[in-house]
């Protein structure tokens, strides 16, 4: 308790008054909240206790917690926190991710560790070596499984869980509840108690003022300099997203031949690059940090006021996540949005998370859709139309050849 009194931690947050008890029960857990929501602690303090109740690592076990994550930024987050916690009890936690160099991890996982925190991929690269095993593993976390699943790693998930004792008990946590989440739920957990915290549809945090803007692709550049003129005083932490590595490295130059205080991050810098650059926003030696959804979901960075989607994502779920960075722990936050033709596709859905969120809906929002609407129909009965002028044509040629056969038939010689 004195540990998480000099934290910071005054209070539960909703998952946490939720959570908690239940996984201290020992009873299997899925949580649904967004990112934020103080989730960490809901696995990581009854991890301890768990580990406390089991009997000392011998050399050559491995961990008693595994904790499953999407990527290295969020591993390197858990493992921050699980540091912090551990310690005030002499448990020892590992980290294991990719982007570093293997033989350094290598040598942490011989020491006994009862907290193993780790990415899918290079957790398999050590069991598969014989450098980890899961023998002694009775407490699993999925942290973020529908990112995992979005990634693509649900098959090294599954082959990591197969080697996991039967008796174990597990928590899944994920910010969203799709069929494929609930499958793996199905899958991985028994006789499991839910706690959901909002709707279990793709909903925005209500603490997040969403701005959309309907813009052409050509004036994106001068809105999000404007933007950021006008904050440049106030140095607020500003998180702006695009699309593609090439994107943010074209802005963030482009922003810093303004004189703003800006820097990039994508997943083609070196992993020392990437951690020096988190720094620096994370200890507000730098305000704008530009970036592609490597870092949207996991970056756990306090203060972050505002969020630009300069690129719209390319799902609905990753929208969320991406203006989740903002107004975290109950605080507030902004999103600004630039939209454009080519989104019009994602119009209805924008809508309905803007509307769910009792957040303005942008009059050209309304208009654009229409109109992408109206063109569909007018093209979906224009194809119609050309079905229909075919078919006629070949019930005109078979017609013709019949009369020419004289009837028999209307197989050409």
């Amino acid at each position: 308790m004195k540990r998480i009194d000099e934290l910071g931690w005054k209070r539960p947050t909703p998952i946490q008054s939720q959570g908690l008890p239940m996984a201290l029960s020992g009873r299997d857990v899925v949580g649904i909240a967004r990112t934020g929501s103080g989730k960490t602690a809901s696995f990581l303090l009854p991890a301890l206790v768990h580990i406390r109740d089991q009997p000392e690592l011998r050399r050559g076990d491995g961990p008693i917690c595994l904790v499953l994550v999407p990527t290295r930024e969020l591993a390197q987050q858990v493992d921050s926190v699980a540091r912090d916690l551990a310690a005030a009890v002499g448990i020892s936690v590992v980290a294991c991710y990719g982007g570093e160099a293997k033989r350094i991890q290598k040598q942490n996982l011989y020491r006994e560790n009862e907290i193993c925190v780790s990415t899918p991929g290079r957790l398999l690269d050590f069991l598969e070596s014989g450098d980890i095993n899961l023998r002694r593993c009775t407490y699993l976390v999925l942290d973020e499984a529908d990112r995992m699943l979005d990634m693509g790693f649900e098959p090294q998930i599954r082959r990591v869980v197969d080697q996991i004792r039967p008796d174990r008990q597990t928590l899944m946590w994920s910010a969203t509840w799709p069929n494929e989440v609930q499958q793996l739920a199905r899958d991985f957990l028994s006789d499991y108690i839910k706690v959901n915290i909002g709707s279990l549809s793709l909903h925005a945090n209500p603490n997040i003022k969403q701005i959309v803007e309907v813009v052409h692709d050509e004036d994106k550049e001068r809105r999000v300099i404007d933007l950021l003129e006008d904050l440049r005083s106030y140095r607020h932490k500003t998180l702006i997203f695009c699309d593609t590595k090439r994107g943010v490295d074209q802005l963030a130059d482009r922003l810093q031949r303004r004189r703003l205080d800006c820097m990039a991050i994508h997943g083609d810098k070196p992993q020392a690059t990437r951690d020096n650059v988190l720094r620096k926003f994370r200890e507000g030696r730098c305000n704008i940090l530009v970036a592609t959804d490597v870092a949207s979901r996991g970056l756990d960075i306090d203060h972050i006021e505002y969020v630009i989607n300069y690129d719209f994502p390319t799902h609905m779920e990753e929208y969320v996540h991406r203006i989740g960075r903002t107004a975290r722990s109950e605080n507030r936050g902004t999103a600004y949005t630039f939209f454009t033709r080519k989104n019009v596709k994602f119009a209805s859905e924008l809508m309905e998370v803007l509307d769910e969120a009792n957040q303005d809906i942008p009059s050209q929002l309304f208009d654009l859709m229409k109109i992408n609407r109206d063109v569909y129909k007018s093209n979906k009965n224009a194809r119609r139309h050309d079905r229909e002028n075919r078919r006629r044509k070949a019930l005109a040629s078979i017609g013709e050849r019949m009369r020419r056969n004289g009837g028999r038939g209307t197989r050409r010689r």
